[in-house]
């Protein structure tokens, strides 16, 4: 008998939580692949020395272009993590530091078929 992948599990019961058919969990055939990044990392920057921002591990909200909220995602170490959901207009809320990191909402479309790339840039606040 095989024992189902409890992540999988968690996954599924966390995206059926929100009470939606929107999301469809990371394995569908559409939705949003996204990398989060934290930045500037340094006061100053420089062709020289240009101070990449780094991969962020954060937790984004998912919403419809209406405001329901139809998964929440973590990414990873490496600043990656992907959802699937149908075909629509979404908005990536970004959960924000006290004070920092701050970031932006970021409106995507999700088209049939496709995973959209999409970067949730975080500020340090470093200046």
């Amino acid at each position: 008998m095989r024992t189902p992948n409890l992540l999988a599990v968690a996954v599924l019961a966390g995206l059926t939580a929100c009470g939606t058919s929107d999301a469809l969990g990371p394995d569908a055939a559409q939705g949003i692949e996204g990398l989060a990044l934290l930045g500037p990392q340094c006061p100053v920057q420089s062709l020289e020395d240009p101070c990449p921002d780094l991969p962020h591990q954060a937790w984004i909200e998912v919403r419809t272009s209406e405001g329901e909220s139809v998964a929440r995602v973590r990414s990873g170490l490496d600043g990656r993590f992907r959802v699937g959901l149908l075909p629509g207009i979404y908005v990536l809320d970004p959960e924000a530091g006290n004070p920092f990191p701050t970031a932006d909402e970021v409106n995507v479309i999700v088209k049939k078929g496709v995973f959209t790339p999409v970067t949730v840039s975080f500020d340090t606040g470093i200046r």
